[in-house]
């Protein structure tokens, strides 16, 4: 349906007892001695978490924090896509479409949405204000699994353009981290009339190079960091080709095994070992509440393909160039390289945070907060946005 429809989260007692079943049996593998997290998720980590999820972790609660924020789903291009629609007081607000990346949800974007809506309320410059969609990507979560092959960067990009196109607003920016890092800079691409700047962190294709000639652009201490970046990306990139590659033989595991698709996430969330790095730990409840999210929609593995769909269209190539205003911001953990981002990207703002990480909304959500507004502050000056119209009931600006 085109129209949007008023969506609420609102899962049957009968799943939630089904999962917590499921964990009870969780058939455990044996762990060499000594090798903490050298193999892949340390054992006594994971059966932990596994045991606070029963006993401690509240789903109720969860689905109440995602459920005091409008939500909607309309069909577009034949695909479902849920999103959430959150309109600021501020009737001057700037427009802005967010992506998440992988393994994520909209949930990781609760704790920046009254910051970015409000800010009066929050001590800051009204002008700073944002009306906020935030849509889950095609396969994942709420927007329930895709239904067809094709659904990489560039149709993600040109379905959020229909949306906003939807929901009434003709100039807006655009954010993202990780996969929304490639998804944003690409609605720049396919609607350069419309997107007044792309802001992104977690920037996934300025980290290492595409072709051995791009090492010719870069200064000798922007070679020595690409170099040093291929190396790392070599040895923790084997979920990336196992999803890149053959993602419906994973999907049965995932699928199946509550305990096996959490291993499977939460190795980005803690940074492979999470006593040795440098990035700002997840609170547990919020992976777990990303993780949930994906068994109880059953879309593990319809994300998984997220890969093989943005490889088939080029995920390794050197995207073409984009006019649009460009911000990068660069949390710990986040290694993207300016001359390779600028190779694709109309770069006029670059930052480099203290603290948080590849997960900034929930790491560093103070901080991403205050970089977008400070990029989009920039950009004023040089946009005049069309006067605001007044919404209607459902807080929709009609076209």
């Amino acid at each position: 349906m085109d129209t949007p429809q008023p969506f609420r989260v609102d899962i049957p007692q009968a799943d939630l007892d089904e999962l917590d079943d499921r964990l009870a049996r969780t058939r455990w593998p044996d762990e060499l001695p000594g090798v903490g997290w050298s193999y892949g998720v340390a054992k006594d980590y994971l059966t932990e978490l596994v045991h606070y999820w029963r006993t401690g972790y509240d789903w109720r609660r969860q689905e109440a924090r995602l459920n005091a924020f409008p939500q909607f789903t309309t069909t577009i291009d034949g695909q479902n896509i849920h999103f959430l629609h959150v309109r600021s007081p501020e009737p001057d607000a700037t427009p802005l479409i967010i992506t998440h990346g992988w393994p994520s949800t909209v949930y990781e974007f609760l704790d920046i949405i009254g910051p970015l809506t409000d800010p009066r309320s929050y001590g800051a410059d009204p002008a700073d204000a944002f009306h906020l969609v935030i849509p889950s990507v095609p396969g994942f979560a709420f927007s329930g699994p895709t239904r067809e092959p094709g659904w990489g960067s560039n149709r993600t990009a040109r379905a959020w353009a229909e949306l906003m196109h939807r929901l009434g607003y003709e100039r807006y920016g655009a954010q993202g981290g990780d996969f929304g890092s490639i998804v944003s800079p690409e609605l720049g691409r396919v609607a350069p009339d419309k997107v007044i700047g792309v802001h992104v962190n977690a920037l996934a294709n300025a980290s290492t190079p595409t072709d051995p000639s791009d090492l010719d652009r870069l200064s000798e201490a922007e070679r020595e960091q690409a170099r040093q970046q291929e190396m790392w990306w070599y040895t923790h990139s084997g979920y990336a080709t196992q999803m890149g590659t053959r993602p419906q033989t994973l999907a049965y595991a995932l699928n199946d095994s509550p305990a096996g698709q959490l291993a499977w996430n939460m190795e980005w969330f803690v940074d492979w070992d999470p006593a040795r790095t440098e990035q700002a730990p997840v609170d547990r409840d919020a992976l777990l509440t990303d993780v949930t999210i994906f068994w109880l929609t059953s879309t593990a593995g319809s994300a998984a393909r997220l890969y093989l769909e943005a490889g088939e269209e080029g995920w390794g190539k050197r995207p073409a160039p984009s006019p649009v205003p460009t911000g990068v911001a660069n949390f710990p953990g986040d290694n993207a390289i300016r001359g390779l981002a600028e190779l694709s990207n109309t770069v006029t703002y670059w930052s480099e945070l203290p603290r948080g990480g590849h997960f900034a909304s929930l790491q560093a959500p103070d901080l991403l907060t205050e970089d977008i507004r400070t990029f989009f502050r920039s950009l004023r000056h040089q946009e005049a946005l069309p006067e605001s119209r007044k919404p209607d009931r459902d807080g929709f600006l009609r076209p």
